[in-house]
């Protein structure tokens, strides 16, 4: 088996680079109307920024959005206009940056996420949801045991993991894994599907028309924490997260359910 053709998405979505053209483009016209603070630093490094977006009136609760792109590329700046669902029914919305492989390994990449949220979390009362996309749904699905402080994981209420890599050794084949600097040991210690469930509901979400190593991903998480598994039909995996930008898209409904 190829296990780098496996893992590439891109190669295998029609127009799969009009995607990533028109995502920063969609963030860009988001940001000029919404609310909120853009930049705020959660770390030493250049990339450890968030932007925290705000709805009209006191916020429901807190939704962390974690992006993708394997730990190695895009920008917090790329996703922004996946706040409107949420942001529309009330909730404050962060989008964390972190630092990408190979200038920092996946470990300091959870490490770094994990301080973000610590951060929105001084910002936003009351309930905390996360979710994220490919490696970010990766990162959120380790928050639980990554070692959140105990009162801002007491607030978790809900992980909506999309389109995750919940078993990293597989990756540890992928021609990528040099430039993820992964080794088996991080590979271990950094998979989810070997943590214990946490004590939050958990929807794993995915598209019916991924790869099949992603559809595997999500159902090894799901049947390991005995979560919801939810399947999205006719969705791949660059446009699984589309129903994040509608208030009464069906991801995100599940994700504040």
């Amino acid at each position: 088996m190829d296990w780098t053709a496996a893992y590439d998405n891109a190669s295998f979505i029609p127009g799969a680079s009009a995607y990533v053209e028109r995502w920063p483009r969609a963030a860009a016209a988001f940001r000029e109307g919404a609310r909120g603070e853009i930049g705020i630093a959660h770390g030493a490094h250049p990339r450890e920024k968030l932007d925290l977006f705000l709805p009209e009136g006191p916020p429901e609760g807190l939704v962390v959005f974690v992006h993708g792109g394997y730990w190695r590329r895009f920008d917090r700046t790329d996703w922004s206009h996946f706040a409107a669902g949420p942001l529309a029914r009330g909730w404050a919305v962060a989008m964390p940056g972190y630092p990408l492989c190979p200038e920092v390994t996946i470990p300091e990449i959870t490490a770094s996420v994990r301080g973000a949220i610590a951060l929105a979390a001084r910002h936003v009362a009351g309930p905390i949801r996360l979710t994220g996309h490919s490696a970010g749904g990766h990162l959120v699905a380790r928050m639980p045991a990554a070692g959140l402080a105990p009162e801002v994981l007491s607030r978790v209420a809900r992980i909506v993991p999309i389109s995750p890599v919940s078993d990293l050794a597989p990756l540890l084949r992928t021609e990528m894994a040099e430039t993820l600097r992964l080794t088996p040991e991080i590979a271990a210690a950094e998979s989810p599907l070997h943590a214990p469930a946490p004590d939050c509901p958990v929807t794993v979400w995915v598209g019916a028309e991924e790869r099949p190593v992603f559809l595997d991903q999500a159902r090894w998480l799901a049947e390991a924490w005995g979560a919801q598994h939810r399947i999205a039909a006719g969705r791949h995996h660059f446009d699984v997260i589309d129903d994040l930008a509608e208030p009464d898209g069906p991801l995100t409904s599940a994700l504040l359910a």
